[in-house]
């Protein structure tokens, strides 16, 4: 039989071991709370995570490092679907943006010999959105040429009905785009002169003026083919006052990008006429303001002139 005193301690120990029980089954009820409810606040905390705005606007431009001439190819990438198109505004300009598809746009942007390097301020606006870029424009050094030009021809002027026409052309920006990869070379005579050249006319500085294309030595009636697709927006003739463009053909590639060819000897196109790259449309002459027979080729973004090499050697898209 138990005593009074072992009787106590058996009560004592039960005590001591209820109590430690119940201080575990608290301790690993304070666990269970705190874990659901770091399961329960994890799905919140990921959608507070998720919930902040992501840029709507991703603008690429190219190339990233342009020198004087060059094409600036500014790419538009928006969040969704809008009935408004992006527009970028560059040198006191603002252009339309076309769609490439896939909420994607493209704007094309010219720069000439007579800008100023340093760096290039583009604002591109769409989707309630705008972003300001900086682009570093690089000095690029033209060579100087001194052209005389025979009697009969020095110092002609254009006519204003031929102004009009070739200015009107150069301005034009159909939605579609004609062209599809590089350029093509429009005659296969050697280059005689390069696009940027800055120039004196019988012993006189032309002030703001540069050479507004590349010109082709290719034979008397060689062959002048479309460097691109396009649509013939453009024939003049000197018999209608082109005295200084002489025999003239515009091909409107869309999107603001326009062909001129000048001085021809031959036209086999009319306006309105579709030219698919490489196709024949003229021939090499010496109509115009022109020291002997070849061709010029001017290539025009936005109504100004750029280099057409880039064009030929890696294409824009």
């Amino acid at each position: 039989m138990m005593s009074h005193k072992t009787l106590l301690q058996s009560h004592h120990d039960r005590r001591l071991v209820s109590t430690l029980l119940s201080s575990q089954k608290s301790k690993a009820n304070r666990t269970n709370n705190r874990t659901n409810k770091e399961l329960f606040l994890l799905p919140f905390a990921f959608l507070v995570s998720t919930a902040f705005p992501v840029e709507a606007l991703q603008v690429q431009v190219a190339p990233t490092n342009p020198q004087l001439g060059d094409t600036l190819s500014v790419v538009i990438q928006t969040d969704s679907p809008s009935s408004q198109s992006p527009t970028v505004s560059f040198k006191q300009k603002t252009y339309r943006a076309f769609s490439l598809g896939q909420n994607r746009f493209r704007v094309l942007l010219p720069t000439t010999p007579l800008d100023k390097p340093g760096t290039l301020q583009i604002r591109v606006a769409g989707d309630g959105e705008v972003k300001n870029l900086s682009l570093p424009l690089r000095k690029r050094n033209f060579p100087v040429q001194r052209i005389t030009l025979p009697p009969g021809k020095a110092g002609q002027s254009a006519t204003q009905f031929e102004l009009d026409r070739v200015a009107a052309f150069k301005k034009l920006v159909t939605p579609q785009k004609f062209w599809n990869g590089p350029f093509l070379k429009p005659n296969r005579g050697r280059i005689t002169s390069i696009y940027g050249v800055r120039r004196y006319y019988n012993g006189k500085f032309a002030n703001d003026y540069y050479h507004r294309g590349v010109d082709y030595a290719g034979g008397y009636g060689s062959p002048v083919t479309a460097p691109a697709s396009g649509r013939v927006a453009l024939v003049g003739r000197v018999a209608q006052g082109f005295r200084v463009h002489g025999n003239v053909i515009g091909v409107d590639h869309g999107q603001g990008v326009t062909s001129i060819f000048m001085h021809l000897s031959r036209i086999d196109v009319k306006e309105g006429d579709f030219v698919k790259a490489g196709q024949v449309i003229g021939a090499i002459g010496s109509t115009g303001a022109s020291t002997g027979p070849h061709l010029h080729w001017g290539l025009y973004v936005n109504s100004l002139s750029v280099d057409p090499v880039p064009w030929r050697t890696q294409g824009v898209e």
